[in-house]
């Protein structure tokens, strides 16, 4: 069968090459030669603070000179960054690729309880963590046994990236200031992140190729377990040099920050992108609808990726007719549906199409994107450059014709190397079709006859909350940690702004049925994990349906919430 993704021939943006020649060169390369090209332009701007291309081509290099010297870190070792998107962030990433290590990005909201995972599965031993959630990375670390432990742990301070004098429209919600202060707590294992960098360690010679492993991102699934998806500077790099050919980016572009940089799209958009292009890169820590229209005005922000929950929580701002968002020139991104509404008002009131797009860990952000010039909204785009993606039946994995929803399938030069020591995974997610591996998704969907992609449902049991995905078997793992719960089940559940938020449905302990109430379970469950994989909603039942077999019916449950019941 002929491949379907011919069908978009008439809407691809024009002057876009339909594939590209694979990158020789590193990603840290990108930075020597943007820091050569542009050494007085402002890579990144913090709060207003303005850090030059060289400035941080100097950091990284001191960083990663430590890293080896200091800490002991060699070509290969896996190396924790865990902290908010802030200058030290992209420093530390790029010292520790220049240092020939691997980074393991991990969600700065999660909990000690998550976090001994990140530590024992890479089997890292040197972590660069923010000082307000270093006390969660010490906790997990020291429940661990001796051998499987951290021996470094890099502290980052993100006020000491802040000017003195901050200017009102840079100025962050007071609500932040703990948290932008805070001070680590003292161990034998933590060094300050200024020591580090003053302590005048040069690195070794790079020794990276581009088809060394660059990075672990970590995706969960359903055995609850997160597992390690492996980047090398070539899958990474190829996107990075698409998505710029993709949009019409340039040096001269400003671009918003504020996707969290340990999660893929954050790390290709607000991380590789701007420095591959030279472009300047103003951060944003944390998602705030104020504080993300000023800096949007003050600084001429010119491209923004983004997830659609925030341009809604924007264009619900009181003052949004104080902001000057005229300098906005493309926007888009995707983890969620942009809903028709709010597109339409993009379009009416700023003149901006909301370009959508489609991708994994796996896929290294985009596999998917639509057309710039042609966008449809609900919509997954078009197969991006070099991408070969199919439509197949799920059980044989034969291609389906135009407009059947079958298995959303992907081959391209982004895809990833497959899970970190997991073998069995990887073949599980791998099939051969016309002499090429393509990765299942494990979304289904359909291709029209124009060759756009939609998503019509999940293969796979995940939740979609913001963007975050949410896999129930995870959060019931920490769920059963409760002394209440005896047994627990975890669904999506529809939300107006989210798209999906979590629902936990549980079976108490006869001894706790009297005492227990719904808000004890989520108060408890913000102290154990991540924010986003918290339940909303809580009730309690007498018994989980279960199967003959004597497994949870979760689709069960799952379908008489959609209908309402």
């Amino acid at each position: 069968m002929s491949e379907p993704a011919r069908a978009h021939d008439a809407v691809w943006p024009r002057r876009v090459p339909r594939s590209i020649p694979l990158p020789q060169t590193t990603l840290w390369d990108n930075l020597e030669i943007s820091a050569r090209r542009y050494p007085e332009r402002h890579a990144l701007v913090s709060f207003g603070q303005g850090i030059s291309y060289a400035a941080l081509l100097r950091q990284a290099l001191a960083l990663a000179g430590w890293l080896q010297r200091a800490a002991g870190v060699a070509a290969g070792d896996r190396v924790l960054l865990m902290a908010q998107n802030s200058p030290q962030f992209v420093v530390a990433f790029y010292a520790i690729m220049r240092a020939g290590a691997v980074v393991v990005p991990v969600n700065p909201m999660s909990k000690a309880d998550e976090l001994g995972h990140y530590i024992l599965d890479p089997q890292a031993r040197v972590a660069i963590c923010a000082a307000d959630v270093a006390g969660q990375m010490l906790a997990a670390n020291e429940a661990l046994a001796e051998a499987d432990r951290l021996r470094t742990m890099l502290v980052v301070r993100y006020a000491d990236a802040m000017p003195a004098d901050l200017h009102p429209d840079d100025r962050p919600p007071d609500a932040w200031s703990a948290w932008l202060h805070a001070e680590a707590p003292a161990s034998p294992i933590t060094h300050a992140w200024a020591q580090a960098l003053s302590a005048g360690l040069a690195p070794e010679a790079p020794t990276a190729g581009p088809d060394d492993l660059m990075a672990l991102c970590y995706t969960s699934g359903t055995t609850g377990k997160p597992k390690g998806c492996m980047h090398t500077h070539r899958t990474i790099g190829h996107n990075t040099m698409a998505v710029a050919l993709w949009n019409g980016a340039s040096a001269a572009d400003v671009s918003l920050g504020v996707v969290p940089m340990f999660h893929i799209t954050g790390m290709q958009f607000a991380v590789h992108l701007p420095i591959y292009l030279g472009a300047t890169n103003v951060l944003m820590p944390r998602w705030d609808r104020e504080l993300a229209g000023r800096t949007i005005s003050r600084h001429r922000v010119s491209t923004w990726t983004n997830i659609p929950t925030m341009i809604i929580d924007l264009l619900g701002s009181p003052n949004l007719e104080r902001f000057d968002l005229s300098s906005l020139q493309y926007i888009g991104g995707g983890g969620a549906a942009m809903p028709q509404a709010v597109a339409e008002r993009l379009l009416r009131e700023l003149g901006l199409r909301y370009v959508e797009g489609y991708g994994l860990t796996e896929t290294a952000a985009p596999s998917h994107s639509n057309p710039p010039d042609a966008p449809r909204q609900q919509c997954l785009g078009i197969p991006f450059i070099g991408t070969d993606a199919r439509v197949v039946d799920p059980d044989t994995l034969a291609p389906v014709p135009s407009g059947q929803t079958g298995e959303i399938v992907i081959h391209g030069p982004q895809v990833f190397k497959g899970y970190w020591r997991r073998p069995q995974d990887t073949e599980a997610v791998f099939f051969t079709l016309d002499g090429k591996p393509f990765f299942r998704t494990g979304d289904l969907g359909h291709v029209d006859a124009d060759g756009y992609f939609f998503i019509t449902d999940r293969l796979k049991r995940m939740i979609n909350a913001s963007g975050f995905k949410v896999w129930p078997a995870e959060v019931e793992t920490l769920l059963f940690r409760h002394p209440a719960v005896q047994e627990a089940c975890v669904i999506g559940t529809r939300d107006a702004y989210r798209g999906e938020s979590v629902k936990a449905v549980i079976v108490l302990r006869a001894e706790a049925r009297d005492t227990t109430t719904p808000q004890d379970i989520i108060t408890w469950a913000r102290a154990h994990m991540a924010a986003y994989k918290v339940p909303q909603t809580v009730t309690f039942a007498e018994a989980l349906p279960k199967s003959g077999s004597g497994k949870v019916m979760w689709r069960l449950l799952q379908e008489q919430e959609a209908a309402g019941g």
